[in-house]
Parts: structure tokens; C-alpha cells; sequence
């Protein structure tokens, strides 16, 4: 089974992530801000990050240029999502590491359809 580690302040958006990654068979862990996830990832490096831009304590794009200089911090598929849409932070993203950009809101199509593009679910 594989893992997904939830980035984001709104309890709400990780509750419906946790409901939508369960119902694909992903095991979830969350993290409230980009250091508590840095700090999960050191611990335990999950398959796929489904991160947020904006958030106190360390900002999601923050996060992810430590993430991917940490020893196996390469392997994770990251998904942004947020509601940060302008070119510059989609350009900022892809060039920090990330594999995939979705806004906010998303439902269960939108994040199983950029799962499934990145490899990490296969559509039926």
C-alpha cells in the first residue's frame, strides 16, 4: 500500500484528502506546516506529498526544496495544491521539485486523475 503524507494548516483539507487518499488505498500520515513535515519525512519518507503553498511555521515550497536535499528526499511524488494558480508560483513549483500543481478545491477525480498521472494510482 502505498503512503501519502497530507501538508496542510486547514484541518478540513486534511480531513477530505485523508477521506479521498483512503478510498484510493493510500495510508496517510498529516502535518500542519512544511517543518512538521520535514520532520515526518526524516522519520519515515512516505511515496507522495500533497502539499499546500501557504502555511505558517514553513511554507509549503519552502518544504519541498528541503525535502528533496534530504538522502532519499528524490523519491516522494509531490502534489501541490493550492490556491496559488498564477504561472509564477506553477513555475516556481515544478522548478523546486514538484511533479504535479492542482487548485484548490479539489474533489476524489481531480486528485485520482493527478495521482494516476504521476504513476501513483492506476485509473480503472
Amino acid at each position: 500500500m502505498k503512503s501519502c503524507l497530507i501538508v496542510d494548516d486547514s484541518k478540513v483539507i486534511r480531513m477530505v484528502a485523508r477521506k479521498i487518499l483512503t478510498e484510493l488505498q493510500f495510508t496517510t500520515a498529516e502535518a500542519e506546516d512544511g517543518q512538521q513535515a520535514l520532520d515526518s519525512c526524516k522519520a519515515n519518507m512516505p511515496d507522495a506529498v500533497l502539499l499546500d503553498w501557504n502555511m505558517p511555521v514553513m511554507n509549503g515550497i519552502d518544504f519541498l526544496r528541503a525535502l528533496r536535499q534530504l538522502p532519499g528526499g528524490d523519491h516522494p511524488v509531490v502534489v501541490f495544491c493550492t490556491t496559488e494558480n498564477d504561472i509564477e508560483h506553477i513555475q516556481e513549483a515544478i522548478e523546486a521539485g514538484a511533479n504535479e500543481y492542482i487548485m484548490k478545491p479539489f474533489d476524489s477525480e481531480i486528485l485520482q486523475a493527478k495521482f494516476a498521472q504521476v504513476g501513483l494510482f492506476e485509473q480503472g
